[in-house]
């Protein structure tokens, strides 16, 4: 179905996936995934109108991209050439720059009942990145799972890290503060002021990121989560009262676990805490730190990533 017609008169569209308790719905603009139902409830923030998703969004839902997350000081260099990204978060680039892959109207080249597939031709230079990209996403639902499939192939040296950015709510409102969460991650990485990664890899023991035993979002820090954790193993998200669990699995060496702090009620429909994101992916500011694991993609390979949330209850 028709979802809205963007200024520049592109057509977005609006499809709906189920299988066995599942239900989801899909937009081209952005890729957005605009709800998840489990057992007939909304556990992804979503926003009703077009309109809405141009002012109001906060990447919700969207897969974002050439870059998730953040690249210090909107530059990098790769094979001895400088290149220069928006900056669009303090000093540093977000989530691909002022007009990310989340702004896009993808093509949607294939649906079934259960599963589409949407892809995206970025063209060299888009947002300063090089070369030629063509990225695709398939969103499939199995039951009791979601599953994220990203496959991309360059004409040209590039950088890559393609995520998701869906914030959940297990409950289906109130704030996330009492969700139940365990990350397989005996290291996570420390930020700077401006949140880029300082380069180590931090041990979580002893630590308030040490969510190797189950920890409520709430409990310590303040909540004020935005870090992004090395990955040995799953991810367990728990909401408590109705006991409905969200078990997050990848192929990524890390996820950006974001608490949802700094939503604004007055910019967006929702307020602090309202969901959380995990966003499996690269590590932060990796074309800058050599030490991390390369992001490089070149012509001839071909990127692929998978993330599954599979849920009970």
């Amino acid at each position: 179905m028709i979802f809205g017609t963007l200024p520049s008169g592109e057509t977005v569209e609006r499809h709906v996936l189920s299988a066995g308790r599942l239900r989801a719905s899909v937009l081209s603009y952005g890729a957005i995934l605009q709800t998840l139902e489990v057992s007939g409830v909304n556990v992804v923030l979503g926003l009703p109108t077009l309109e809405d998703y141009l002012t109001r969004s906060r990447y919700f839902g969207a897969v974002v991209g050439r870059y998730g997350n953040r690249i210090a000081d909107g530059r990098f260099t790769l094979d001895g050439v400088e290149y220069r990204l928006p900056v669009n978060n303090g000093p540093n680039s977000l989530h691909g720059g002022t007009d990310g892959f989340d702004r896009r109207v993808w093509a949607v080249s294939d649906a079934t009942d259960s599963s589409m597939t949407l892809t995206l031709t970025s063209p060299d230079g888009d947002q300063g990145y090089p070369g030629t990209l063509t990225a695709s996403v398939t969103y499939t639902l199995t039951g009791d799972a979601l599953r994220l499939d990203y496959t991309a192939e360059t004409d040209a040296p590039t950088v890559l890290n393609l995520t998701n950015h869906s914030y959940f709510n297990l409950a289906g409102g109130g704030d996330v503060l009492g969700h139940v969460v365990r990350i397989g991650a005996e290291h996570y990485l420390p930020v700077d002021d401006d949140k880029i990664p300082t380069g180590e890899l931090a041990p979580v023991k002893g630590t308030p990121f040490d969510f190797t035993v189950p920890h409520a979002v709430g409990a310590r820090f303040d909540g004020a989560y935005d870090h992004c954790f090395v990955l040995d193993g799953d991810i367990t998200v728990v909401e408590p009262v109705s006991g409905r669990t969200m078990e997050v699995t990848t192929t990524e060496p890390g996820v950006q676990f974001y608490a949802g702090g700094m939503l604004d009620a007055d910019a967006t429909p929702y307020g602090p805490f309202a969901a959380l994101c995990l966003e499996t992916q690269h590590f932060p500011d990796s074309p800058n730190q050599p030490q991390f694991p390369s992001t490089v993609l070149r012509p001839g390979e071909r990127y692929t990533s998978s993330t599954t949330y599979a849920f009970t209850g």
